[in-house]
């Protein structure tokens, strides 16, 4: 390609190299670079190109859908198991000790079991979120502006927003992708994050009354436990303390051997729901303090890659607003009005 310019009767002659001639996937516009450039931006639509990037192979896509769908099928048998065996081995104690105790425990356990059978049903089975459509490859179509900052993806076969990340276990780019969870079998992403943050709270709500039920329970049907007065001695030392944990813990083990199977229900559920609080607690701490600097997961281990040293601004605005909560909650709120975070990708 040449270009030629009349100047002084003088004519001056450039040549371009081929390989800096590139056509926008945005537009559709020849560009033409002064050198090679592996990620470059169009001047019209602004969608940015690499050059680099292949289309990777996703033949492990189904083995990856495979244990996402083990995981949430044990992950609901587990639920319905606490639930049942919950209601088997508490309901005969309550309903023995006082029968309007027994009525409150079973109207507390319907409206717990089914908040979060409900919510993780959202989590698991709705979509995460789907990027807007967009118009692309075509000059008069696509005007000045349209594709600010998107990019291609080679998954998908088609244009993704700076807010979505596709996901190579669904399969699919997720709008505000927060991570892909495997436990609900989905990513957790604009559609279902906030069933994904409500399904936490119905989690920990409920294994807290699961535990404090099944404690309460156990005192009631657990063996009588024996063990030996060791503080006869008016002296106290270290070799007494050890001796009579000692003890102890050896009369809870023989009193154990001779607990029902209600008994023993009662153990595992106490420790699988103080072991579940303590797991999801530290997940909904992680989440709650992201939405707090209005970013997701994937956000903030981009902007850690990239070395983006930005700070962004923490406003418990930005809870509410995750939340939907209306704007004239912000009066409550004066200090932290009108603020513009949103979630970043």
């Amino acid at each position: 390609m040449a270009e030629s310019a009349e100047s002084s009767k003088d004519y001056f002659v450039t040549t371009v190299n081929e390989d800096h001639d590139i056509t926008c996937w945005g537009c559709g516009l020849r560009l033409l670079l002064p050198s090679y450039a592996p990620v470059f931006k169009c001047g019209w639509c602004g969608a940015i190109t690499n050059q680099n990037v292949n289309k990777p192979e996703s033949k492990w896509l189904w083995g990856r859908r495979l244990r996402d769908r083990c995981f949430v099928i044990i992950l609901f048998m587990f639920i319905l198991f606490v639930i049942c065996g919950g209601v088997w081995a508490v309901y005969p104690v309550v309903f023995s000790i006082s029968n309007t105790l027994g009525i409150v425990h079973s109207i507390l356990t319907v409206i717990l079991a089914a908040i979060t059978v409900s919510t993780f049903c959202l989590s698991a089975f709705r979509c995460a979120g789907t990027p807007p459509t967009v118009v692309w490859g075509s000059y008069p179509a696509v005007g000045k502006g349209d594709l600010e900052n998107y990019t291609f993806c080679h998954y998908c076969s088609k244009p993704k927003s700076p807010r979505a990340h596709h996901c190579r276990s669904c399969g699919s780019c997720v709008l505000d992708m927060d991570h892909h969870c495997p436990f609900i079998g989905n990513c957790v992403g604009a559609a279902n994050h906030r069933h994904f943050i409500a399904f936490l709270f119905a989690a920990i709500f409920s294994t807290s009354y699961v535990s404090i039920m099944s404690t309460y329970a156990g005192l009631h049907i657990w063996p009588p436990v024996k063990y030996r007065s060791l503080w006869h001695s008016n002296s106290f030392s270290s070799n007494i303390a050890i001796q009579a944990f000692k003890e102890i813990m050896l009369a809870f083990a023989s009193s154990a051997v001779q607990l029902s199977a209600r008994g023993l229900v009662l153990v595992y559920l106490f420790i699988s729901s103080v072991s579940l609080q303590i797991g999801l607690g530290l997940l909904l701490w992680q989440q709650l303090g992201y939405i707090y600097e209005g970013k997701t997961y994937l956000g903030h281990l981009s902007s850690q890659g990239s070395g983006d040293d930005r700070i962004e601004e923490k406003d418990c605005q930005n809870i509410l607003r995750f939340f939907g909560c209306p704007y004239s909650i912000s009066r409550y709120f004066p200090s932290l009005r009108n603020s513009p975070k949103r979630h970043l990708k």
